[in-house]
This record gives structure tokens, C-alpha cells and sequence, in this order.
């Protein structure tokens, strides 16, 4: 499933899940946070952004999950 910038998702942390939203789409290789990304095809990165704190992080389209 795509996401789109703006699209609520969550997603599973060693707390449990956390809820935010999609702040950009990442298809090719890239740093973020001192660590570099490689996106595959059918698995692009997205940068999400905390619902709860305001951070941001990298996940994989396969770590998201749609929220309503």
C-alpha cells in the first residue's frame, strides 16, 4: 500500500505502537539521522513524524500500517 504526505499511520516500537503521520516519500537511497537508507522497489522508506513526541523516522511501506 502507498501513503501519501499527510497519511496517518502507526507503527510497532519496542514500547509498542506509535501513531503519526507521513511526512515525505523516499525511493532512493538516502541518509537520515547519520544512517543510510536503500528503498527497494516494491519497499520504499517513508519519513513519519510522532504523534506523540514530534520526532521523526525512517520506515520501511512494510512497517506502516493505515490509520483511520
Amino acid at each position: 500500500m502507498a501513503y501519501s504526505k499527510g497519511d496517518k499511520v502507526s507503527w510497532k516500537t519496542s514500547q509498542g505502537s506509535t501513531h503519526g503521520k507521513v511526512v515525505e516519500k523516499k525511493t532512493s537511497e538516502f541518509q537520515f539521522d547519520g544512517q543510510k537508507f536503500k528503498p527497494e522497489d516494491d519497499d520504499p522508506y517513508y519519513i513519519v513524524e510522532s504523534d506523540k513526541t514530534g520526532s521523526k523516522a525512517a520506515h520501511k511501506e512494510s512497517a506502516l500500517s493505515k490509520r483511520s
